[in-house]
């Protein structure tokens, strides 16, 4: 096991590619068929309240302030997309990933085996989130790299993903990627502000409701969730409206450019259908994954949010698409 430490507060446990060469992009066009609404739950719109203002709130994130926002009618998939989904895209079109095409992806140090750790920590890990190593060869099909499958494991939430990625999923499907306020409306559902989709206590009555990190964090991870890393995309009980693994299992990309600030300037553009910012440097994520824990990145709460580069691919990040009405 890797030398144990204790972290401060810090950003996000989810690493950047950082500066890399960039790819040529790879133009998928979308199928004949207009995108299917199975499998994805009508959503009425309308107002909500938005963001979180609270003790467990990060304010450089931009979680707050607690806002009205209103949206129009849209879908939203009941599941994460998973690698049996993903492979029929690759299948139908021959796209090549981000991290195929850089050669490699980010893999959390837990799922690498205690040589192979020993062998790349002095040249591959990221400085201030040491448990995170790239991995050449690691992408979608194969996310801790070579000698990993994901045979049984089509039906867990496809990672290794960029926002570039998931957008070309999209575009195939007939779909795209919700908006954060979409994403954040879904999972709320009928609550007003709550922590989680089902209430304000992470494990009511003792029972996990979500996969994130049980333990010491990053050092053991005791899974007493069910899952030590990803988990099926219809595990746990379903939200009040129908969705599953909002929170934990896997962060997920929302369509939007990522802004500690821009939401905070009351108008039309912020609160009815927002769609963030028109330019950035990260896209949102939101949900947090079986890596947050509340001694670290306790970010797997409804009102908080992170970014990453739209290049990068990690272990932990999936998406699910919406759709218009």
């Amino acid at each position: 096991m890797f030398e144990s430490f204790e972290p401060e507060k810090k950003a996000c446990c989810t690493p950047h590619r950082g500066e890399v060469a960039a790819t040529e992009r790879c133009e998928i066009s979308p199928k004949e068929t207009e995108g299917s609404t199975e499998g994805m739950v009508h959503l009425e719109g309308g107002p909500f309240l938005m963001g979180y203002e609270g003790p467990e709130a990060w304010p450089s994130d931009g979680e707050g302030p607690v806002r009205e926002v209103t949206l129009d009618p849209f879908w939203l998939d009941i599941t994460t997309v998973t690698n049996a989904h993903y492979a029929e895209f690759v299948d139908a079109t021959g796209y090549l990933t981000e991290s195929e095409r850089f050669g490699w992806a980010y893999v959390f140090i837990g799922q690498l085996t205690d040589s192979r750790q020993r062998k790349l920590r002095d040249t591959q890990t990221v400085q201030g989130l040491q448990w995170w190593y790239a991995i050449e060869g690691a992408y979608w099909k194969k996310p801790e790299g070579a000698g990993s499958t994901i045979k049984k494991r089509m039906d867990h939430p496809v990672v290794s993903v960029s926002w570039n990625d998931a957008v070309a999923y999209a575009k195939w499907a007939g779909k795209r990627l919700p908006t954060e306020a979409e994403w954040e409306y879904a999972a709320r559902g009928a609550t007003k502000q709550t922590m989680y989709p089902w209430g304000s206590e992470l494990e009511p009555k003792g029972k996990h409701r979500c996969n994130v990190w049980q333990g010491d964090f990053p050092n053991r991870n005791t899974a007493a969730d069910g899952y030590q890393w990803t988990a099926p995309a219809r595990s746990f009980r379903k939200s009040e409206w129908g969705f599953y693994n909002q929170i934990g299992n896997v962060w997920e990309w929302c369509a939007d450019w990522f802004s500690p600030a821009w939401h905070k300037e009351a108008s039309v553009e912020t609160r009815v259908n927002p769609k963030g910012p028109t330019s950035g440097d990260n896209r949102v994520m939101k949900g947090g994954s079986f890596l947050c824990h509340e001694s670290y990145c306790n970010r797997y709460r409804l009102g908080a949010r992170t970014a990453n580069t739209p290049d990068s691919a990690t272990t932990n990040l999936g998406f699910r698409c919406a759709m218009d009405v």
